[in-house]
């Protein structure tokens, strides 16, 4: 009986090593998208990594989908987020789940997820023929209360772009850091980014600004205009000198894409949406604190419930590592909110 005892015994913690042993898998599609068609050399075929839980590829079981948008410049590369992944669900911090990361790096830097009359619709490839890739190809619970999206900087706003114009798709978000939430600071006309985008003439010239590049990004998103040559967008703001002038027209095109004033026109989806979480990085300068705040207290005054939290950090630091932001607090939230 003892033998007996030891030998189940045995058997029971050779599994349990083996399940805490055992690791997800990376693999690299890619996808095409009619929504990308376009005459500016963007690439309508799209990489995405997918991670596969753990026994993802002994089991029949379905599960779940985070679609994680990267930020500007970056592409679908894991790069070391596997490892986090496999540590999150080992240490039940979230149930086994795929994840998804879709490649919106363009030539001017990062799509921003909006659909551009010039350069490609990116939100609606992102919403439509990415989901529907990904629920064809791969063993997923395909119904929005088993798809969450999230993502950092330029994809935290993708984010909450997408759910407050598709809840039907995403009905879980977590923006981590977002950024284009709103004109402030670098941002504005009262900040240097326009008196040199105004004097800058040649996409050399504009790659050695950073913001200038993101005010191009912005532009081609939000406002292209196939006359103007060489970056192909209007500008809100624009310097003849020291003298400002507004273009009320293109402003408002901004605006209509930023989510501090998106609001109102998506409150009821706004509504709709099972869970909505948004953070910041205390030290990730003014420009992210202070719109993530006014984006947070815009949703706290028409009275839609959210999480948002400030934490101890920069812009970058403490995100993508064991102790970080993904694996204790991003994932846990999914974990709760969606439906496994």
């Amino acid at each position: 009986m003892k033998k007996i005892f030891l030998i189940l015994l045995l058997i029971s913690g050779f599994s349990e090593l083996t399940l805490a042993q055992a690791k997800g898998e990376i693999r690299v599609d890619s996808v095409y998208s009619a929504f990308l068609e376009n005459d500016f050399g963007e690439a309508t075929t799209r990489k995405i990594s997918v991670y596969l839980p753990p026994g993802y590829g002994e089991s029949t079981k379905e599960y779940p989908v985070i679609y994680f948008l990267h930020g500007f410049t970056g592409t679908h590369e894991m790069r070391g987020m596997k490892d986090i992944l496999d540590y999150a669900i080992e240490s039940k911090r979230i149930r086994p789940f795929i994840l998804v990361i879709p490649n919106q790096l363009t030539t001017y830097g990062g799509s921003f997820y909006s659909n551009s009359e010039l350069f490609g619709n990116w939100e609606d490839f992102t919403a439509f023929d990415l989901v529907s890739y990904v629920d064809k190809n791969y063993r997923t619970i395909a119904t929005k209360e088993s798809r969450g999206i999230t993502g950092h900087s330029m994809g935290g706003y993708g984010a909450i772009k997408l759910a407050m114009h598709h809840p039907d798709i995403f009905n879980t978000i977590y923006a981590i850091s977002p950024g284009a939430l709103t004109i402030v600071r670098e941002y504005g006309p009262n900040s240097d980014t326009f008196k040199e985008l105004s004097t800058i003439k040649t996409l050399d010239e504009l790659s050695k600004t950073y913001f200038g590049s993101v005010m191009m990004a912005f532009g081609r998103s939000w406002s292209p205009n196939p006359e103007k040559a060489p970056f192909y967008s209007d500008f809100p703001f624009e310097y003849k000198g020291d003298e400002l002038i507004v273009h009320e027209d293109v402003l408002q095109k901004w605006y209509a894409n930023m989510p501090v004033h998106m609001i109102d026109d998506n409150l009821e989806n706004l509504q709709k949406l099972k869970a909505i979480k948004l953070d910041w990085g205390r030290n990730a300068g003014e420009r992210f604190t202070i719109q993530c705040k006014m984006f947070s207290q815009r949703l706290e005054n028409v009275g839609i419930t959210h999480f948002a939290e400030e934490y101890i950090g920069t812009h970058t630091s403490g995100i993508y590592t064991k102790e970080g932001r993904i694996p204790q607090q991003v994932l846990p939230f999914f974990d709760e909110y969606l439906e496994f």
